[in-house]
């Protein structure tokens, strides 16, 4: 599920703050483009994310036996769905 756009941009200016704490990391960008760009990557995470959840759950739903989500079956195949999905797409 995609993140607020009130969460986005509060998960965004504490990402801001996280690298300004690193020694010598100077931010010599302005501010507002800066954040402007962590909430870009924080929303296309979000997005693909939601996307590899709705690809995952499609396939397990197809099952010919159902599974009930919140299982120990459902889970472990849910998991196992998602990392399968990562590795697709090259993000492990």
């Amino acid at each position: 599920m995609f993140a607020s756009e009130e969460k986005l941009t509060h998960v965004a200016h504490l990402v801001f703050e996280g690298i300004g704490r690193f020694d010598g990391v100077e931010l010599i960008a302005d501010e507002e483009v800066l954040l402007k760009q962590i909430k870009q990557v924080l929303f296309e995470e979000s997005r693909v994310d939601d996307e590899i959840d709705r690809a995952v759950r499609a396939r397990l739903a197809s099952y010919s036996r159902k599974i009930a989500e919140g299982s120990e079956e459902w889970d472990v195949l849910y998991r196992k769905g998602i990392e399968e999905e990562l590795r697709k797409r090259h993000r492990v």
